[in-house]
Formats: C-alpha cells, structure tokens, sequence
C-alpha cells in the first residue's frame, strides 16, 4: 500500500518532467534551445524535440517572409526640392543565431526598429545622390532606385541575421507647404490655358460674327439693289403707260391728274383749300376745260381696266354727318353686289 502511494506521485512528476521536455517545431518556425541565456541547440527542421526540464528554455521565431513599413521621412534630391517619401521591405530571418546575438530578447521588434534605421539611411543616401531629381524619383526609374537601396541595406541587414528580399517606394510626395505652393502653381497654370482658351474663343465668336454680318450686309445690299432694279422697271412702266395714256388725250389726263393732287390734298384733317384767283393750280385745273368743252375721244383708244387701276381709291371723308356716311356705304355695298351679279 505503500509503495502504490509513493509510486504515484513519481510517475506524476515522471509524465510531467517528459511533457516539458519535449518541444514541437512548426514548420513556419525555427528555434533555439537556450541555457542560461546560452545558445545550446539549433532546431530549423519541423518536429519534436527535446530540452532538460527547467534549466534549458526554448525560442521560437518565424521562419516566413514578413513585412515591414517604414516611418515617413523627407529627403532633398540633387535638383533640392524637397520630398515626403516612405517604403515597405520583405525580409526574413536567415541566420536565427546571429539574429538571436544582435537583438537578444527584444525579438522582432528590435530587429525592425534597426532594420528601420538601416532603410531611412540607405533611403536617404541613395535618393540624396548626384544626379538623382525629384522627376527621377517620380519616373518609372523610381524601381532601380529600390533595387539600389534593397542591395546597399543588405549588407547592414546581414549582421542582424536578416535578409532583405525586397524593398519598395510607395508614397513620393511634396511636403504639405510645398504641396500647397505646388497647386497654386497648377491652378494659375490651368487659370491661364482657359484664359487662352477663351481668349481664342472670342477671337472665332468674333470672327463668325463678322462674317454673319458681312453676309447680313451683303444679302441686304443685293435685295436693295435688286428692288431698285424692279422699282425703277415699275416706274419705267409707269411712266410709258402714262406716257401712252397722255398721249391718247392730254387735256383729260392733265384734268385728272389735277384732280387727284387735289384729293391728295384733301385727305386726313385737311378739309378746307383756299386758293387765289389767280392761283397756278386752278389755271392747271381747268385748262384743259374749254370753251367748248373736252374734245371727244374715240372709246376704243382708251383702255378702261388700265384707268380703273390708275384711279385712286375712293375714300369718304370721315367729316360728313354720320347718316350721310351709311348712306354712302350703303349705295357702294349694293354697286358692288351689282357688279359681282353681272
């Protein structure tokens, strides 16, 4: 009963000396077996392994490529135009013992915080050399820039147990005062193009505008003279048919044309003409009237219809009495139904 009691607790502590002592290695990992801070054991190959329970520890560190952002820094090319700039890189732990050595228990975040310093000064030195500009930063050469600063950080990377796999710009940008001073410039540049482009506008509005009006003048002077021509053909026919018409019988048609600036004068308020006796429109008036009266005219020498169209329309003068102007509206009312029957 004895022994079963004191066996117990053996096997107890046995099972758990053999639990810790045994560690697995993931095969994203590699791992050190440590002795008092001693380095005793390298384990890179994934499985189970062994350590003396209580005196020897072991550390893990991951065997996978990782990445890492750099901080933000400003760099002056060649050309001294100052620029933003930060990268990312992706390393992985080559040699874990030499690793181990140079950061010692702050791990993978004092490692970056040196590999950081490392970049921005290869960063710098490489981006602040003789004939780089700011346009080279900003051209497609920006990628044997990167290549340049990868293989200069590289050699620093090594004493940390580090490979450097890749480094890459992403931001590449003017400062903020820059920036600004930058914008103003684009604004007033575009400011300028549309001003010529508006500038060039008017300069074709105008020139379009001149042309329409030239058209416009062009037109109205050809319809001008045109209506001349035809205004001048029309007085000409005129004249010839007065001409034939006078030359059929003059008296009459020096009577009729006395008239009709008689009547002319008449029309609108002018309801009243005196004249002298010995006025010159009353002797033109009538002396085509003698004594014997108008001579008489063959009715086959004269063309009616023609002498219709000639003759002014007759109007009623708006001074007669009311009922006298119905009855004269009346009378040519019932005339021209007559001639419209017959």
């Amino acid at each position: 009963m004895r022994k079963s009691a004191l066996l117990l607790p053996v096997a107890v502590v046995a099972v758990i000396g053999v639990l810790s002592s045994i560690f697995i290695v993931d095969e994203r990992e590699k791992a050190l077996v440590l002795q008092f801070g001693q380095i005793r054991q390298v384990v890179e190959e994934p499985g189970l392994g062994f350590k003396i329970p209580i005196i020897q520890e072991v550390v893990t560190y991951d065997d996978r490529i990782l990445s890492f952002d750099t901080d933000t820094i400003e760099v002056t090319p060649s050309d001294d135009r100052r620029l933003v700039v930060d990268a990312f890189a992706r390393y992985r732990i080559s040699d874990v013992v030499q690793f181990r050595q140079a950061v010692g228990v702050g791990g993978i975040r004092a490692a970056e915080d040196r590999l950081s310093s490392i970049l921005n000064a290869q960063i710098r030195e490489v981006l602040g050399a003789d004939q780089v500009t700011s346009d080279t930063i900003l051209s497609p050469q920006r990628g044997e820039l990167a290549r340049r600063i990868r293989a200069q950080a590289r050699a620093s990377a090594e004493s940390l147990g580090l490979e450097i796999v890749d480094v890459r710009l992403k931001q590449t940008n003017l400062p903020q005062q820059n920036l600004d001073a930058t914008f103003a410039r684009m604004r007033a540049e575009r400011e300028r193009e549309a001003a010529d482009e508006i500038a060039r506008g008017n300069e074709a509005a105008q020139r379009v505008r001149a042309a329409a009006d030239r058209t416009v003048v062009e037109t109205v002077s050809k319809a001008e003279r045109e209506a001349e021509i035809t205004r001048g053909e029309a007085d000409a026919e005129r004249n010839r048919i007065y001409a034939e018409a006078f030359g059929n019988n003059p008296e009459f048609f020096a009577f009729y044309r006395s008239l009709s600036a008689l009547e002319r004068s008449l029309q609108g308020e002018n309801s009243t003409l005196v004249f002298s006796p010995d006025s010159e429109f009353l002797s033109e008036l009538f002396s085509s009237v003698r004594a014997d009266g108008l001579r008489e005219v063959a009715i086959d020498d004269i063309d009616i219809d023609r002498l219709r169209e000639m003759a002014p329309e007759l109007q009623i003068s708006p001074d007669l009495p009311e009922s006298e102007r119905q009855r004269l509206e009346e009378e040519d009312a019932q005339q021209d139904g007559a001639e419209a029957t017959n």
